[in-house]
């Protein structure tokens, strides 16, 4: 994506410590009006740098979803916009913001990625709102909420030190679903190209709802214009008929795996009943679990009162790293987000619960092995006995260069189940990410 940083789409991040109430013009003029509410006086939500940047930009639209016209018809005709017209970037001034910096620093002088993906998601979510808007003050506005991430790849370290662009926009829109398409941008003198300069790439699923029903609703049209945008969007319709193809196969491979399922659960058997015999470079699955929980604040909500989603991708990518780190014994490197779901919404004052484990490891490059990390978020009701999965993610990561040349006895072990259902569990991710690799 071509990245302009004079652009009218284009948003600063600042630091979240400077006073809103400074006399400074306001970034992207555009939409902002001398007498526009301040951020930090609306209703308590989640804030950071960029979610506070994105909704000043564009605090008429905000505005709008947060006080709807009441008895407000829906949208009566739909739109036929373009990719251009949704496209947004903002820009991490980490060169000269030293306050900036230090809220995004990690122990290692590179970007929080936990942060980084709480941005994605702001960022995503401005952008569905502004390609379903329809720019009518007396409709009422359509709830866009997150129903996945297809991919979250990381394709070189993203330094602190260096400003930060991220370009986003629609490449695909369905009935009632939405693919945004985002770039990490950040330029270093190794990089020749603009496509050098690309960080990280991340594609995200909105799906569209009455605000008043609760129904599936249509969303405006997408006309690609560009040779580019065409084959984004051809690549987007893809993906979107392999994730209907993965729904209906399920059946088919659990009735097509049985050697498989039982060789997997072979080496865990032996583990399990005669473990002084066992293999000593493997593990049990249930082993390597970490867990944690937190009542969900109201500080912690999005414009429609849910639990923001970058918050929970956040505090479930800390407790994936955490679980990668105490099984490999080094310092883990994050590679992708290889799938996120949201199957409920997580409200204000709900008891969450995350639990994680390693699914399994990939060891054939002793360079870079892989370690595949599942994360499972449960909203627990202990008053009716009730606990539910909201979300599961699914993460992969390494071993950062540095550790492992200083430990050379290192060693990735594999990861075996105890059980049928844990075996099934890795026999069906483990094919879900070939699937995903072949297309």
């Amino acid at each position: 994506m071509e990245f302009n940083p004079l652009s009218p789409n284009t948003i600063r991040v600042v630091s979240t410590f400077a006073s809103p109430y400074d006399n400074s013009s306001p970034v992207n003029d555009s939409d902002s009006t001398s007498t526009r509410k301040p951020i930090s006086l609306w209703p308590g939500m989640y804030h950071s740098p960029v979610t506070t940047a994105l909704w000043e930009a564009r605090s008429n639209i905000f505005e709008r979803l947060l006080d709807p016209p009441k008895d407000a018809p829906p949208q009566s005709e739909l739109l036929t916009k373009t990719p251009c017209q949704s496209r947004t970037s903002i820009l991490y001034n980490f060169s000269s913001d030293y306050i900036l910096r230090e809220q995004y620093r990690d122990p290692w002088n590179e970007v929080r990625i936990g942060k980084l993906l709480e941005d994605l998601d702001a960022l995503a979510g401005t952008i569905s709102v502004k390609h379903c808007s329809d720019d009518d003050s007396t409709t009422r506005p359509l709830l866009l909420v997150t129903a996945s991430v297809d991919k979250i790849v990381l394709k070189k370290p993203i330094s602190v030190d260096i400003d930060l662009k991220i370009v986003g926009s629609v490449i695909w829109v369905g009935r009632s679903s939405i693919e945004i398409q985002l770039e990490v941008i950040q330029f270093t003198k190794e990089a020749s190209t603009v496509s050098d300069s690309v960080a990280l790439t991340a594609n995200f699923i909105f799906v569209a709802r009455d605000s008043k029903t609760g129904k599936a609703a249509p969303v405006n049209r997408l006309s690609p214009e560009t040779e580019h945008e065409k084959f984004l969007f051809e690549e987007a319709e893809a993906r979107s008929k392999l994730r209907k193809k993965k729904t209906v196969d399920r059946r088919e491979f659990e009735n097509g795996e049985v050697n498989r399922l039982k060789a997997l659960l072979a080496e865990g058997r032996v583990l399990c009943d005669m473990p002084a015999l066992a293999d000593r470079d493997s593990i049990l699955l249930r082993d390597t679990r970490l867990e944690n929980a937190l009542i969900c604040q109201p500080q912690q909500r999005n414009i429609h009162g849910r639990i923001f989603g970058g918050f929970l991708m956040h505090r479930a990518f800390e407790l994936a790293f955490s679980t990668a780190y105490a099984f490999a014994g080094l310092v883990p490197c994050f590679l992708e987000v290889d799938h996120v779901d949201f199957l409920k919404p997580v409200d204000v004052g709900d008891f969450l619960r995350l639990k994680s484990c390693v699914l399994y490891t990939e060891l054939e490059d002793p360079d870079q092995p892989l370690i595949n990390v599942e994360v499972v978020a449960h909203v627990t009701r202990p008053e009716i006995r009730s606990s539910e999965v909201s979300n599961t993610f699914y993460f992969t990561f390494t071993v950062r260069p540095e550790a492992k040349a200083t430990n050379n006895g290192f060693k990735i072990r594999n990861v075996v189940p105890a059980t049928e259902e844990e075996a099934r569990l890795i026999l069906e991710r483990m094919d879900a990410e070939m699937l995903t690799r072949q297309n």
